[in-house]
């Protein structure tokens, strides 16, 4: 099926060919006809599936169906699009502008970490469509410089990252400044419990839309695990860049600390590197991630906030330096490649503090995943676990740590006991599943 056959304008469809596109996803094809018809969706996709498309056409057609005159057109926005980032906010922006590139529709993005008077101006001369993140919109909304009450369609795009982030009580702030009777359009990699009653709470007998069983990662990504001593992951990476020549490589991290100390240290040994994270400026973010795809840097060093919303043509390969203290995180990062049909390699340095991290991701995606170890990078089997702080659940200045430190290993002796015995059991079988290779 082609996109004509959808029911989008000729405009879009248009676009969407000079884009390169030919055959919609399951996702598209899915939703463009419900949308169209002005129903709510629950919808559920992968990442890199194409479900950035699979709202903003038939937003767009709707918008440009149902336009007012010059003279009786508001300047308030017709539509909003809630992000939970900045990356993913531009990353829909871009969409909206590609895709209505032959439409009269205007559109603005506002997000924080930049300043908020050129985004003024922007709002005062009128939009159409407005894409943005929570924080910086209630800081407009207070500030009376966006009208909300003409919302027509509401988008809530990777509504389980925006609740993970803590967005839930801003986003319903939001809600309430917006108008009774619109259309909702809610989109999300996992359907938790927390996603379910907020659905409830904000749509309007939604269609479900589901292209894919939970959770899963893209068929098209090979997955290897490489165990190694926690001391070593920084050493390991740097051979197997080089080792390997990995013309570009995305590294996740879990801390902003961590993030900026690997990147220096690839840095002196040769390897042009940058880190991008929550403490960074919006224009050090913005420069870094363009450095990047522009290949002026071989390396980029992410915390989770750019697992989704990094939108990298033809990504070879993604290496979780560590694993994510939450299952699903591991989805959404290796998501960044393999997007649109390609095919891409998700590397994880595993030491034996993650192997609960580990087996939580591997019940999650319903397989084992290959273990290879590095000739000379073997892990030591004497090394104790330790446990991992879990920054993103620590509420009140308290430490918390995930369940690998906290239910793994109840105690020291019985942490101590289960190391050795652990590590031949599950690593050094690695050897059977492709040591060396």
């Amino acid at each position: 099926m082609s996109f004509d056959s959808l029911g989008l304008s000729a405009e879009l469809v248009k676009a969407v060919l000079e884009k390169g596109y030919t055959k919609p996803t399951s996702i598209q094809l899915q939703s463009i006809p419900v949308i169209l018809k002005g129903l709510d969706i629950m919808g559920r996709a992968q990442t890199g599936t194409g479900k950035t498309a699979g709202f903003t056409l038939p937003l767009l057609h709707l918008l440009n169906k149902h336009t007012p005159s010059r003279s009786q057109r508001s300047r308030s926005p017709r539509a909003l699009i809630l992000t939970p980032t900045r990356e993913l906010a531009a990353q829909v922006a871009m969409s909206v502008d590609v895709y209505g590139k032959y439409l009269s529709l205007k559109s603005a993005t506002v997000f924080g970490g930049v300043n908020i008077n050129p985004q003024i101006s922007k709002l005062r001369s009128g939009v159409d469509i407005l894409v943005a993140t929570p924080g910086r919109l209630l800081d407009h909304a207070n500030q009376k410089t966006v009208d909300l009450s003409k919302v027509e369609i509401l988008v809530l795009d990777e509504a389980d990252r925006m609740l993970d982030m803590g967005f839930i009580h801003d986003v319903k702030k939001i809600i309430n400044l917006l108008p009774k009777k619109r259309q909702n359009l809610l989109f999300s990699a996992t359907f938790s419990k927390d996603i379910k009653r907020l659905a409830d709470n904000l749509l309007n007998s939604p269609i479900m839309i589901e292209v894919a069983s939970n959770n899963l990662e893209a068929e098209q990504i090979e997955q290897l695990i490489y165990p190694v001593d926690r001391k070593r992951k920084s050493e390991l990476l740097t051979h197997l860049i080089n080792s390997k020549k990995w013309p570009q490589v995305l590294v996740f991290t879990r801390t902003k600390h961590g993030a900026n100390r690997l990147a220096g240290h690839l840095e002196k040994n040769g390897i042009t590197a940058a880190a991008i994270h929550g403490n960074k400026s919006q224009g050090a973010r913005t420069l870094a991630l363009s450095r990047f795809k522009e290949n002026s840097i071989r390396v980029l060093v992410a915390t989770d906030i750019a697992a989704r919303g990094l939108d990298i043509d033809q990504l070879p390969h993604v290496v979780n330096f560590e694993l994510p203290n939450v299952a699903e995180d591991y989805v959404h990062r290796i998501g960044r490649t393999g997007r649109a049909g390609r095919e891409g390699e998700a590397v994880s340095l595993v030491c034996i503090d993650e192997l609960k991290l580990l087996k939580d991701i591997e019940i999650l995606i319903k397989r084992e995943l290959p273990k290879t170890i590095i000739p000379g990078y073997e892990p030591d089997p004497s090394i104790k676990a330790e446990p991992i702080m879990n920054g993103r659940n620590a509420r009140g200045g308290k430490k918390q740590f995930s369940g690998n430190a906290r239910n793994h290993y109840s105690t020291r002796s019985e942490r101590s006991r289960q190391n050795a015995s652990t590590y031949r059991g599950k690593f050094n079988s690695a050897g059977k599943s492709g040591r060396g290779k």
